[in-house]
């Protein structure tokens, strides 16, 4: 069982989806303090990326403290535009 954090700038485009969308992000998220597995970020960053429909939530790890910690999660789109603010 994982504890979740939140990155202070997580919801920048979080906040800008539907409530329904919002509700199914937030289901997957919680999925996250199980184990759910993830597939590795590409270029080279320490990222994991889990995938709800056409959206992404990407987070990291620390497996000494049983941690997750989210840093972002909105469409494939916006996915595209955080990986290149990395």
């Amino acid at each position: 069982m994982y504890l979740l954090e939140f990155d202070e700038g997580w919801e920048k485009y979080f906040r800008k989806l539907d409530k329904s969308v919002k509700q199914k992000i937030i289901k997957k998220i919680k999925k996250l303090k199980t184990g759910l597995s993830a597939r590795h970020l590409k270029h080279g960053l320490a990222y994991f990326v889990v995938e709800t429909g056409q959206y992404r939530i990407c987070f990291k790890t620390d497996e000494k403290r049983k941690v997750r910690r989210i840093y972002f999660a909105g469409t494939h789109k916006d996915y595209k535009r955080w990986i290149k603010e990395q």
